[in-house]
């Protein structure tokens, strides 16, 4: 063998490792991603299964807003809807939505003693408030794992790879500007 041959060679297999490594790089940013949206997953199925009981104890007070429970109710059914179709921009808006129908919940509850003293409402809304801080941590472990596999997809050479093997870009979980205001509770009394 030349030693042409041989330098040859030795690029080609230099080359191939490097493409190797850049494609099990790749593959990990991709597992990384769906780990963390199967996080959220698992979160946002608990406080699904919370809410229905959240709604059945406010129920149990007839003076409680009818109104606020409803658009809880539908807003817990968008999410499921866009949770399960794997439908991020539409999971940020139902989540946008029920995440201030639950702040309403919450605040319409201070107008009624017997309902903020009932125990078991106490309990879920405890619940359902640190599945909230889960979520929105395990939202930021997602949308880091997203950027980090969008840098990737997008930067030379990874980007050959990416192309070459379909790697796909993922869309960040985000909220609307007015999704992520605090409730103003004296308008909440006031309507």
């Amino acid at each position: 063998m030349s030693i042409g041959s041989a330098i040859f060679w030795g690029v080609v297999v230099i080359v191939g490792v490097y493409v190797v490594m850049l494609y099990n790089g790749l593959v990990q940013l991709k597992h990384n991603v769906a780990k963390a949206w199967a996080n959220i997953d698992v979160s946002l199925k608990q406080r699904h299964d919370e809410l229905p009981k959240l709604v059945e104890v406010c129920r149990q007070y007839k003076q409680f807003e009818q109104a606020t429970l409803q658009s809880v109710i539908e807003a817990r059914s968008r999410v499921q809807s866009a949770r399960e179709a794997h439908d991020v921009p539409a999971l940020s808006r139902a989540e946008g939505a029920l995440r201030t129908g639950l702040g309403q919940i919450f605040a319409v509850a201070e107008a009624y003693p017997e309902l903020k003293a009932n125990e078991h409402f106490m309990q879920l809304q405890q619940r359902i408030s640190s599945l909230e801080s889960l979520i929105s941590d395990r939202r930021e472990l997602y949308n880091e794992s997203v950027n980090l596999n969008n840098v990737r997809v997008d930067s030379f050479p990874d980007a050959l790879v990416a192309h070459l093997f379909r790697f796909p870009h993922h869309p960040l979980l985000e909220f609307a500007d007015h999704e992520k205001a605090d409730v103003d509770v004296r308008q909440l009394f006031n309507s």
